[in-house]
């Protein structure tokens, strides 16, 4: 054993004076669907329903031990690593300087607050995150304060590799395999560290939003770079630019073992192990399980490990993450038809749609065209062929339609 498995070890003991492991458990449902042992490592049921509570802890710590005096942590987070701070504040007993964006749902607002107590004090500042981190690490050079990084810091690292220390303690074998969401790094490089050491056999693979694929544009430049026009839809994960720290230890990281998942598709898997399983999982938690279709051949008959990592989800977002759901399954499309402006002509459209399928938006766009309407339509049906049997009809009887349901464009516009 080397050094930082043992103090990984060491680290992990001295956890269970915050909180317990976090559950590992076996899942029915997905072992059968794709015929292998999955395993789920269930970040979300942590006190604050993420892993981010490891870093912080760890982080904090060590600061305290090596400054007994240093009284004052400060963050920028509007999310989960704001909420571990707070956690590990309350805990120690010390104060709290948290910013978030100006824009950050009164939800996390509160529940951050909830954690810290009297011991956090929150600041809203700047409307985009890069302008509240500059704020928090200029107020924290002016107040003497620690700077506790989300991801980028040796002792946030190995904060994460706990969750590591904890599977293989748990598992009656190590895996053949653990998925891991990578965002700034944190988490795997942790878990990386770890398993090098304890379980080297054991395969990574490493799976990051489509819309924040920072890892992957390090690996091909060989070196940490920012990725333009990030997608903040997984929150948790979608990092412009990968830690230095974290990189260093993922730098040879295979890129056919480094995946991308389509954050549409993520809606769906949200909703599944909502619907089915009764889990909640943030965008971010549901990466690793989103790709298991993708490696369905690689996995079968393997012990396989998905880290879930958080599932702090805001219910006010579910019905845009069924509409993109129903989207990227085929399920619902959107059209601009033109519709005859004559009597009969609705009749004549409705007439054509199908036994399972139904109109969700109907709005007309032009209504002055003397001949035609432009018609925004919806269309929610139970099976996506279903759809080519529709379009088929609407030829057939001379409707001009425009199918915009993928025109990224359009369909923010008017949808």
């Amino acid at each position: 054993m080397d050094d930082f498995a043992d103090t990984a070890l060491a680290t992990t003991a001295r956890m269970r004076a915050l909180f317990a492991a976090t559950p590992l458990q076996r899942n029915d449902f997905l072992s059968e669907r794709f015929d292998a042992d999955i395993w789920l490592k269930r970040e979300d049921l942590s006190p604050v329903r993420s892993y981010k509570i490891r870093g912080a802890f760890n982080a904090m710590r060590k600061v305290r031990a090596d400054n007994p005096e240093q009284g004052l942590f400060v963050c920028a987070s509007a999310g989960n690593h704001a909420q571990g701070v707070a956690f590990v504040c309350r805990h120690f007993d010390v104060r709290g300087v948290i910013f978030m964006p100006v824009t950050t749902p009164q939800q996390k607002i509160d529940k951050t607050r909830t954690f810290g107590g009297d011991n956090v004090e929150i600041r809203l500042i700047g409307d985009y995150f890069d302008d509240t981190l500059a704020a928090a690490q200029e107020y924290c050079v002016q107040a003497g304060g620690h700077f506790l990084s989300p991801f980028d810091d040796a002792h946030v690292i190995e904060g994460q590799s706990s969750v590591a220390v904890e599977m293989l303690a748990e598992l009656p074998a190590p895996p053949d395999i653990v998925i891991l969401p990578v965002g700034g790094g944190g988490l795997s490089a942790g878990v990386k560290s770890y398993l090098d050491v304890m379980s080297p056999d054991t395969r990574l693979i490493y799976v990051e939003p489509e819309g924040g694929a920072s890892l992957t544009a390090a690996l091909a430049a060989g070196e940490p770079v920012s990725i333009p026009g990030v997608d903040s839809f997984v929150d948790g994960a979608a990092v412009a630019r990968i830690g230095q720290k974290t990189f260093a230890v993922l730098k040879n990281a295979p890129p056919e073992d480094v995946l991308q998942a389509p954050e549409d598709r993520i809606c769906m898997t949200i909703l599944e192990m909502l619907n089915v399983e009764g889990i909640v999982l943030e965008p971010a938690g549901a990466l690793s399980i989103n790709v298991l279709g993708d490696l369905a051949e690689s996995i079968r008959g393997k012990r396989v490990v998905c880290v879930t990592s958080g599932g702090n989800f805001d219910f006010e977002r579910l019905p845009e993450v069924k509409e993109r759901a129903q989207r990227y399954s085929g399920v619902k499309k959107y059209f601009i038809l033109r519709m005859p402006q004559r009597p009969g002509a609705l009749r004549d459209f409705l007439e054509l749609l199908g036994p399972e399928d139904d109109i969700a938006r109907f709005e007309y766009l032009k209504k002055s065209a003397r001949n035609y309407g432009s018609v925004l339509i919806g269309i929610e049906t139970k099976r996506s062929a279903n759809f080519a049997k529709l379009t088929a009809r609407l030829e057939a009887a001379d409707f001009i339609y425009r199918d915009i349901t993928n025109d990224t464009t359009l369909a923010e516009f008017l949808i």
